[in-house]
């Protein structure tokens, strides 16, 4: 995320890291915007556990919001805490949903970051 980027935040509950989402707060210089928000953005921040709804059926909705050229940040619980979703999970689902697994990371002490974009902007 860049400074200026249009954040949409889905899937917020009691357990989202909140120093994360103050982080990328002051990167971007705005507030995250709510999940109804209907709007275009540039990126949209997805909280998802195992017991959510589909994944492949959330990453296409999330899309639904999403710029041409936009990124999906999918966060999951880091292994072994409630709600993990495995990696190979990811990378199954984001293909179906027309999406590229393209990076991850340790994005706060509780949360994975996995990077997708659609499979046209995918390089």
């Amino acid at each position: 995320m860049a400074a200026g980027d249009y954040v949409q935040e889905i899937g917020y509950d009691d357990d989202v890291d909140l120093d994360l989402c103050q982080a990328i707060e002051n990167i971007i210089g705005e507030k995250i915007a709510d999940g109804d928000v209907d709007d275009v953005f540039d990126v949209i921040l997805m909280w998802w556990r195992s017991d959510d709804d589909d994944l492949i059926d959330g990453l296409v909705d999330a899309q639904a919001t999403l710029k041409e050229g936009g990124v999906v940040w999918l966060l999951s619980p880091k292994a072994s805490r409630p709600g993990h979703i495995s990696p190979a999970d990811i990378s199954e689902a984001a293909p179906t949903a027309g999406m590229h697994v393209t990076s991850t990371v340790s994005a706060a002490e509780h949360w994975a970051g996995f990077r997708l974009v659609g499979k046209k902007n995918y390089s």
